[in-house]
């Protein structure tokens, strides 16, 4: 019996983060001690979080046109997101165990078309 596909979006980010993404989740799933990638991967979730905040709000935005102010006001808006989420992330992240890391690196690869 065939499953369905759940609904889904996506979001294209550089080569260079998908290259970055690929490497460490690939030392993620190989590490006797995956916990060691913990900042590493926080960092990485910062990165991704940063590179869809850009495209799901701020490229339409760009696209629009929408006037400058408007524009200045949604990057700083999206800055500040970060820099509040950034500490919360890696505090979470770093207290995390190799099992859990190995099933938030599924969970990303899952996340990957």
């Amino acid at each position: 019996m065939p499953t369905k596909a759940k609904p889904s979006l996506r979001f294209f980010h550089s080569t260079v983060l998908r290259a970055r993404t690929d490497k460490l989740l690939d030392a993620i799933d190989h590490d006797q001690d995956p916990a060691r990638h913990a900042d590493a991967l926080a960092a990485l979730v910062v990165a991704l979080t940063e590179a869809g905040l850009d495209y799901y709000f701020l490229k339409p935005l760009n696209l629009a046109k929408v006037n400058f102010v408007a524009r200045q006001t949604a990057n700083l808006g999206m800055a500040g997101a970060l820099r509040i989420m950034s500490p919360m992330i890696r505090s979470i992240l770093g207290s995390t165990d190799g099992t859990q890391l190995r099933i938030i690196s599924r969970h990303i690869r899952q996340l990957m078309a």
